[in-house]
C-alpha cells in the first residue's frame, strides 16, 4: 500500500471522529521503524513501517501536532535517521533520551514545552510498561505490535474519543453539582452528617 493511499485512508479514519487529540506522540523503535537504533549505524538508510509515513502526513494535513518520545540510548543515530527520512519538520517536539522512568520524563518535557494537557494527547508505543506509565498521566496510550498502522490509528482515535467524552461528562456533572446547592447528592450528604 503506497504512502498516498495510506494517507487517504488515514484521512478518512480521522474524519470519522469529532473529538481529536491536539498532539499525537510516537515512540521510534518498533513503533515508526522496525529496528532498535542502537543496533544500526548512522551510515545506513533507515526505513519506516509501511503505513507510518502516510499516517504522519495525514495527521499533519489535519493540523494535528506530533511529537517523539523515545528512550533510545543512541539519540545521535535516532536524530540522524529522522533527518535522513525528512521527518524533522513533522514534529513540534522531540524528546529522545534514555531514562528508567518509562517515558514520564519525556511527557513532562513535552507538556512543559508546548503546554498541551496530557488528556489532549494520544501516544503510540511498542512497550507495555511505557503504555502503563504514560496512561497514568492521563494520556490515551496505544500498544502497537507491528508498528503504527491504520488499525492502531483507528483504535487510538476511538479510545481517545471515548476518554474525552467520559471526561467531558464528568466535568458537566461536577459543574451541575457545584452550581446547584440543592442537588440530591448534597442533601444526602447533609442528612448523613446530621444523622451522626
Amino acid at each position: 500500500m503506497g504512502d498516498e493511499k495510506v494517507k487517504n485512508d488515514a484521512l478518512q479514519i480521522i474524519g470519522m471522529f469529532q473529538l481529536l487529540p491536539r498532539l499525537v506522540v510516537f515512540d521510534l523503535d518498533y513503533t515508526i521503524w522496525p529496528f532498535y537504533c542502537q543496533s544500526r549505524s548512522k551510515r545506513e538508510m533507515p526505513s519506516l513501517y509501511p503505513q507510518a509515513k502516510g499516517i504522519l502526513y495525514a495527521l499533519k494535513e489535519k493540523g494535528i501536532d506530533m511529537a517523539i518520545a523515545s528512550r533510545s540510548p543512541t539519540s545521535d543515530i535516532a536524530n540522524t535517521f529522522i533527518d535522513k527520512l525528512s521527518l524533522k519538520p513533522m514534529f513540534v517536539a522531540q524528546e529522545i533520551f534514555f531514562t528508567w522512568t518509562y517515558k514520564t520524563d519525556h511527557f513532562q518535557r513535552i507538556h512543559t514545552r508546548i503546554g498541551i494537557p496530557f488528556n489532549s494527547m494520544l501516544f503510540f508505543d511498542d512497550e507495555d510498561k511505557n503504555i502503563q506509565s504514560v496512561s497514568k498521566m492521563g494520556v490515551t496510550s496505544i500498544l502497537v505490535d507491528n508498528g503504527v498502522n491504520l488499525g492502531a490509528l483507528r483504535q487510538g482515535l476511538t479510545e481517545f474519543s471515548q476518554n474525552a467524552s467520559r471526561s467531558e461528562k464528568n466535568n458537566q456533572s461536577w459543574q451541575k453539582y457545584s452550581q446547584n446547592p440543592n442537588s440530591s447528592e448534597k442533601k444526602e450528604e447533609i442528612v448523613y452528617m446530621s444523622d451522626s
